[in-house]
Formats: structure tokens, sequence, C-alpha cells
């Protein structure tokens, strides 16, 4: 479930980082929908993470194939690609509220036929991809719903605190749920996993439906392929939003074979088992918290257009070690760096589609950006997969060293393409224009580093 707080681009028009340094952000508790979506939104997200290592083990347990994980990717964000932008017209023609319970029904309910199967013992690799597929279905409406409906829940002053709040628990659940799922698979199996992810949506469920509805944002009075083309217009002439677009696909594509691929490198690399799995998820998720907290603590100076950048580059750097090392110790510590800086590019990519968008179609835009993101995880899967094969193959190795090659050469391009941007840098990701103060073509690596043409006087 996608339980990240958008932001309203009504909030703030300055073009910096929202989530600027002392920020209240146990004030924005005191909004009773917002701390109760917040708590069920913990929860089930500590459900989500459980699920994911359960499924994700069993698939490379039983097949030790990056083919079958590839397949499996596609299964459960494949439907975005395809969904993404229906999906977008009806949530701004229908109550999303209603719509958000309805997905979450169907999660739920698919949540639980997963621990049925794999308690009678059904949990096949056909059975995990129909369920995937199923399930990411129902992802597809629910992924636009929630981002829509959550600015409802805060004033529009606070909304920045509310991100960061919302991003804190999200990483929070993936630092508890892998670590906790691993020792509960290692001693009673993955029923108990699915059966715990299934119960965790009722606490959502019963904050959602706390909340005030939200009305739709439009009567769908345009035929849909001229809304949709509205959409596409936005994207393809802002220069600032085209650019945050290939941000947000090289992101996706090139650093999700390695989440994909991780119970790989923990079974045939380091040749463990679920317990260090789940420690491994856990050191992205503690990065990623580290990296929340640190991204409030810029200088409020410091613009999203140099932020991007660095944090691809360093992911890709951090990443491209990991897939060279073989001692689990190390591993992780790499693990811990690329979600620290991958959080800093995921959290102000998304930042600035929501800054740049207008209102009026705000839900067809941001499905567009779904369908990149979410459609970019599984194509970047089952390439690196291909590749880490047949490269394996050349040089005569396995399944390891295929994970190492696949995912190493993707990453690596992640972080050239991290030192390209860096230094031919996009002002307009921040809203700036011809003329403004800090608005320069000038290319450079070091400038782009520093943001020195944007510090005050």
């Amino acid at each position: 479930m996608v339980q990240h707080l958008q932001v309203d681009p009504s909030a703030s028009q300055v073009g910096l980082p929202t989530d600027a340094p002392g920020l209240p952000w146990r004030g924005v508790m005191r909004h009773v929908g917002f701390r109760r979506v917040w708590l069920g939104a913990m929860g089930s997200s500590i459900g989500t993470w459980m699920e994911g290592v359960g499924v994700q083990w069993l698939m490379a347990e039983q097949t030790a194939s990056t083919l079958m994980l590839g397949a499996l990717a596609v299964a459960q964000l494949g439907p975005m690609l395809v969904l993404g932008l229906p999906a977008g017209l009806l949530v701004d023609w229908v109550d999303r509220r209603k719509m958000l319970l309805v997905t979450q029904v169907a999660m739920m309910a698919i949540a639980a036929l997963l621990a049925v199967a794999h308690a009678i013992g059904w949990a096949t690799p056909p059975v995990l991809i129909g369920l995937g597929l199923v399930n990411g279905i129902a992802m597809a409406f629910n992924t636009p719903a929630w981002q829509t409906l959550s600015p409802r829940l805060v004033p529009r002053e606070e909304l920045p605190q509310a991100i960061a709040l919302m991003g804190m628990q999200f990483n929070l659940a993936r630092v508890a749920g892998p670590a906790l799922a691993g020792v509960l698979m290692a001693r009673w199996g993955a029923t108990l996993l699915f059966t715990l992810n299934a119960l965790s949506f009722v606490g959502v469920m019963w904050a959602v439906r706390s909340t005030a509805p939200a009305p739709p944002a439009t009567t769908g009075a345009h035929a849909p392929w001229r809304e949709v083309g509205e959409a596409l217009r936005f994207v393809r002439d802002h220069v600032g939003a085209r650019q945050v677009m290939l941000g947000l696909l090289l992101l996706s594509m090139l650093a999700a074979p390695l989440q994909r691929m991780l119970p790989l490198f923990v079974s045939e690399v380091y040749h463990a088992e679920e317990a260090t799995y789940g420690v491994m998820l856990s050191a992205i998720g503690a990065g990623a918290v580290l990296g929340g907290l640190t991204l409030g603590r810029l200088p409020s100076w410091y613009p999203r257009h140099h932020i991007i950048p660095l944090a691809l580059l360093m992911s890709g750097a951090s990443m491209t070690l990991y897939c060279a090392l073989t001692e689990p110790a190390w591993a992780a510590a790499c693990l811990l760096v690329s979600g620290f800086f991958w959080i800093w590019a995921f959290s102000s990519l998304m930042t600035s589609v929501q800054l740049l968008t207008p209102d009026v179609m705000r839900g067809r835009v941001l499905a567009l950006f779904n369908m990149a993101m979410f459609g970019a995880m599984p194509v970047g899967s089952v390439l690196s997969a291909l590749l880490g094969d047949w490269l394996a193959l050349q040089l005569g190795g396995g399944p390891g060293l295929a994970v190492q090659l696949g995912v190493g050469v993707f990453t690596l391009i992640l972080l050239l393409a991290g030192a390209a941007l860096l230094i031919w840098r996009t002002p307009e990701i921040d809203d700036l224009k011809p003329g403004d103060r800090g608005h320069t073509r000038r290319p450079g690596f070091w400038a782009g580093i520093t943001a020195a043409g944007h510090r005050p006087a």
C-alpha cells in the first residue's frame, strides 16, 4: 500500500525544498484525522513490508532465478503501467475516500487469500505471480486515490510537516517490518506474515473511514482522451516537469532491481538465510529514515535541482559498491547509505511533481508519474535479470555472479546519469525562469554539489 502524503502545490511557490528545517512535526499530530491515518498507515506499512519479505523469499527459495523474480515484479507493478491513466481519471471523477476504501478492502482480501494459499501448500510461483497481478491491479487504483485524498487531512501551511511525518512512518515500517519478518518467518513460516498483513488493513480502513468525504474534482464532462492529452502536454512542455519525469524513470528503472534481487544476494552471494534478508531490508529502511531527517536539515536555499542529481549519483555509487561486495556486514553498510540518498531523491522528485502541477489536473499528472515509476520498476528488474544471466553465462558463473553483474551494471548507469545531471542542471525543476536569481545554465560538477549560485549573499 502506498502511504505517502503528497503536498498541495499551493502550499509553496518558492521552488525550494518544502521539508525545511525547524518545522514542529509534532504539531501536525494535533489533527485527529491525520493522527488516525498516520497510525493506521504505520501498522499497514509494517504488514506490507512483512508480506513483501515473505513473497520474495519464497520465490527466490523455490526458483533461485533472477528471471522469476523479475516476472514477479512485472505482475506486481505492471498493472500500474496499463491502468495508471484510467485510474487517474477515475480518481478525479469519484469520491476519493470511497474509492480508497474499496481498494483497501480488495487488497485485504488478496492478502488473506495469500495466507490461505500458503497454509495449504499452494503458494507456488504461478500462484504468487497470479495473486501479485491481482494485487497490482488494486494498487493501480489505490495509489492515486491515496495521493489525492491525503492533502485534505491538514491545513495547507502544515503540509510540509505532514509529508515528512508520512515519509517517516513508511521508512520506520521499512526498518521494523523486514527485521520482524525475518525472525517470524524463520521460526513460524510465511503464513503468519501473510495473516498479519491481512489484519493490518483494519486500522487504516478505520482511519480512512473516519475522514471527511472527498468529492470529485471534476464532473468528467470532457472526453477522457482530451483530459489525458492535457496532462501529457503539460509534462511534455514544462521543462521542469519533464526533467522530474526523467529523474523518476532513472531512479525507478536502475535502482529497483537491487531490492527485487536482494533475496538472491542473500542466498547465492552471502549463502545466508531469512534473518539476514530481513536485516538487509532494514538497513535500507534505516538509511531512508536518517535521510529523511537529514533532508529537513539542508539549508532552505539549497534547491531541488541540485539535490536530485546529487542523490541519484550517491545512490548509484553506494549500490554499485554493494554489488561488488561479498561480506554481509559491509554490504549492509552500503545499503544503509543507498537508502539515505534514495529517500533524498524520491522525496525531492515527488515534492517537485506536486509543486509544479496545477490542481485542476492533479489526478491525471500524478497518474502519468505513477505509470512511469511503477512501470519502470519491473522493466528494470527483467532487463537486469536478462543482462546478468547473459554475462554470467559468458563468464561461466552461477546465480550469484549473475545477480551481482546484472544489478551492478544498472546501478553504475545510475551513478553516471546522476553525475551528468549534476553537471548540466535544470533550474526549471524549482520553477525558476530565465532572469530569476539562480537560473543559470553554466555546467560544472563542483558548482552542482555546492549550489554556490543559490547561497544568500
